[in-house]
């Protein structure tokens, strides 16, 4: 998955936004003001391509067990966080949307219940 197909996979989700909001550098997809992507394009420009995604925390030990690619979140609450490095080829763009959509519903999940409502979550498809 390129950039820009990430980028429009993240922004497709319901109530997705974009932003930079804690530099020029780190581009964050939000859903209802709340992150659940983040992405270093410095970094992904020089061929570093990774992206931090939220994960419940019994499954993100799993997947770092099971995936050498998918490492504690750099800069962010190791419990809650992965950084899913995509230059090795071990993550498969329809993998990586899933992560995508499980990182999404996380977040949602964690709403109160009127914003959840006001997303029409669970969507299909996640």
């Amino acid at each position: 998955m390129n950039i820009e197909q990430l980028r429009n996979y993240c922004i497709s989700k319901n109530g997705a936004t974009e932003d930079f909001p804690f530099d020029q550098n780190t581009l964050a997809f939000k859903v209802l003001g709340k992150i659940f992507a983040l992405v270093g394009l410095d970094s992904w420009e020089i061929g570093n391509k990774s992206i931090n995604l939220k994960c419940d925390p019994d499954r993100a030990d799993e997947l770092r067990a099971e995936y050498d690619s998918i490492r504690p979140g750099y800069h962010m609450n190791k419990k809650h966080w992965n950084t899913i490095d995509l230059n090795s080829g071990e993550i498969a763009p329809r993998f990586l949307a899933e992560l995508i959509d499980h990182s999404y519903d996380m977040v949602v999940k964690g709403m109160p219940k009127k914003d959840r409502d006001s997303l029409q979550w669970p969507q299909s498809g996640t």
